[in-house]
């Protein structure tokens, strides 16, 4: 009779695994380890030694999916616009410049009090001088980063690193209408490929370049041309690092990303801004209509936009170098566009660039 009565609850209800509880913490652990295998083939390369490409299955891509980035970046987005207490910042931002390598040499503002929060300090500005703009060769990298691939594009693929590729038209989506860019009708029946090279002659390129997160996060006008045509495709924002491009195929088309499509001087021209983990904002500044990484989308849908209107027959007039947007964080750029045969590439896969630096010329 002295004996305390206890209450208690079903087990059940105490101790409750949901299904998305699971997801998240198999997803995160699959993606931690998936970390550690990219830093092992990192060593390997450095050491030499060539690593066979391994893509990823469907249930691995799924369960890496099922990772909620896209949450989490918009709560990284949040984070960075906190503003730090003055005494912090400087603890804060040197953690980050020594964890990732960054220049602060080349900065407009050396100082790092002056940045107000983690957003202000990603998006820094350089000094004037900091990256003069070739004027010789034709094309210029866009931004800072790293080479990931170049060359022509064949059969309608085109490779996001060596041994790995995705569909030009799945990254893409579907031809812009000619009346918008200016370009003559292909012929019926004619690759979607064929269809975006305008002129006789010509052959299709393309380059990928990996912004790291302390790489300089704003892009440029890589070429004296006129945007017509934005498309945005809402999706995931999987790592676009060189180890997870190399496991995931079409890695680029299961991400977000910004597509700005015009022509230059000898035909089409595109510029692709991909999103990525903690990536969820990309900016382009004369498009004040582009919002991305919203907490729901349409699987497999696109939004467009055109700059051709009864008040502007042209579209947005970029020149080489101008400001053109910027990341929240490292992500990568893909240009994709029509030059003739007698292009040529200054450039190896896997070399470092800088904004204004040459890619190629004729």
């Amino acid at each position: 009779t002295e004996r305390k009565k206890f209450h208690t609850a079903p087990v059940g209800q105490v101790f409750r695994l949901r299904p998305f509880h699971v997801l998240v913490a198999t997803g995160g652990g699959y993606a931690g380890y998936r970390k550690y295998e990219d830093y092992k083939v990192e060593q390997l390369e450095k050491r030499g030694i060539e690593v066979p490409v391994k893509l990823a299955s469907e249930w691995e891509v799924a369960l890496y999916k099922s990772v909620p980035t896209r949450l989490l970046s918009r709560a990284w987005g949040r984070l960075n616009q906190v503003e730090l207490p003055t005494w912090l910042r400087k603890p804060v931002y040197s953690l980050y410049i020594w964890t990732f390598g960054v220049n602060m040499k080349e900065a407009a503002v050396e100082d790092l009090h002056h940045y107000r929060n983690l957003s202000e300090f990603f998006r820094r500005k350089l000094k004037p001088q900091a990256r003069p703009v070739c004027g010789v060769h034709s094309v210029i990298s866009p931004s800072d980063g790293k080479i990931l691939n170049f060359g022509q594009v064949k059969n309608c693929e085109v490779e996001q690193v060596k041994g790995v590729t995705y569909s030009l038209e799945s990254f893409l989506g579907p031809r812009v209408p000619t009346e918008e860019l200016h370009f003559s009708r292909a012929p019926a029946g004619h690759s979607f490929q064929q269809q975006l090279v305008t002129k006789e002659g010509n052959e299709l390129y393309h380059c990928v370049i990996y912004l790291a997160p302390g790489d300089y996060h704003c892009f440029h006008s890589p070429t004296d041309w006129t945007v017509s045509h934005r498309r945005h495709f809402p999706g995931s924002l999987m790592s676009v690092n060189p180890g997870v491009a190399r496991w995931i195929k079409e890695l680029f088309c299961h991400n977000e990303r910004v597509v700005l499509t015009g022509d230059w001087k000898h035909g089409f021209f595109s510029l692709t801004a991909v999103g990525a983990t903690n990536v969820g904002s990309i900016r382009i500044y004369f498009d004040q209509d582009l919002h991305t990484n919203s907490p729901s989308y349409s699987k497999g849908s696109y939004n467009d936009y055109s700059f051709i209107s009864n008040n502007n027959k042209e579209g947005i007039p970029m020149r080489k170098g101008e400001h053109l947007g910027e990341f929240n964080l490292g992500s990568t750029i893909v240009l994709i566009f029509e030059a003739p045969k007698d292009f040529r590439f200054n450039l190896k896969a896997g070399q470092k660039i800088r904004f204004g630096e040459a890619l190629g010329s004729l």
